[in-house]
């Protein structure tokens, strides 16, 4: 398995509030204006899953398969060319403070591991950008 994580983010709300909203993948629609749309197309979205299509992978569709309230959501890729599972991280550092890290995991092929790797770190960090900027309060 292959391992990539993101920066560590810092995102000026509550945890629970954070928690509360990226727990629920029906709020990620109102981040769609964020996402790249020469790079990502096609999302449907759910409280517990998310499809999207990346060119030139295809459709990918990621579900929850386990929350820890205010600490972890783990979701798993049901639809995509290789095993994917990947954390979303939480930790309280303040009142206002919640500290974020995305943590993706994949068995790549060895002969795409050169290709892929370089992109998956970047998209993985681009991701962690993304919803580390959502304006929590409004989506909670």
């Amino acid at each position: 398995m292959t391992e990539f994580i993101s920066e560590i983010k810092t995102i000026p709300y509550e945890n629970q509030t954070v928690y509360e909203t990226l727990a629920d993948l029906n709020n990620l629609e109102k981040l769609k204006d964020r996402i790249p749309a020469d790079k990502i197309e096609d999302f449907t979205f759910d409280s517990n899953s998310c499809s999207f299509s990346i060119q030139p992978v295809g459709k990918v569709r990621f579900s929850i398969v386990e929350r820890e309230p205010s600490k972890t959501i783990k979701l798993t890729a049901d639809q995509a060319p290789m095993d994917v599972t990947m954390w979303i991280q939480l930790k309280e550092t303040g009142e206002k403070e919640t500290k974020m890290k995305l943590t993706m995991r994949t068995d790549l092929n060895p002969f795409l591991k050169p290709m892929l790797s370089k992109p998956l770190q970047e998209g993985i960090n681009q991701m962690a950008d993304i919803l580390a900027k959502i304006p929590y309060e409004t989506l909670a």
